[in-house]
């Protein structure tokens, strides 16, 4: 199952229990037990909120593209000019 599949599910799931607690909420009142559930099950749906949210930007953040190295040496000529780290130029001598 992918991420996807299972925030949808969790999204529905997630929309059962709001339904059920709104029912609950109807026969037990407002007392401090059902305002806590009421809190609760909406920290719950703003959690899934910035989940959703995050999921893709998380799904591609992580997908690279692989990059092939070859197994050929590279072109001396690349490295032309170029200075050793700490020696400097080859034609001038080290300090």
């Amino acid at each position: 199952m992918s991420m996807h599949d299972d925030l949808t599910s969790v999204q529905r799931r997630l929309d059962d229990l709001m339904r059920c607690v709104a029912r609950l909420d109807e026969h037990a009142g407002d007392t401090l037990d059902m305002r806590r559930v009421r809190t609760d099950a909406g920290h719950l749906r703003e959690s899934l909120a910035l989940l959703l949210a995050s999921a893709p930007a998380a799904a591609s953040a992580r997908r690279t593209d692989m990059v092939t190295i070859p197994d050929a040496p590279y072109d001396r000529g690349l490295w032309t000019d170029a200075e050793d780290e700490g020696l400097g130029s080859p034609h001038r001598h080290a300090p």
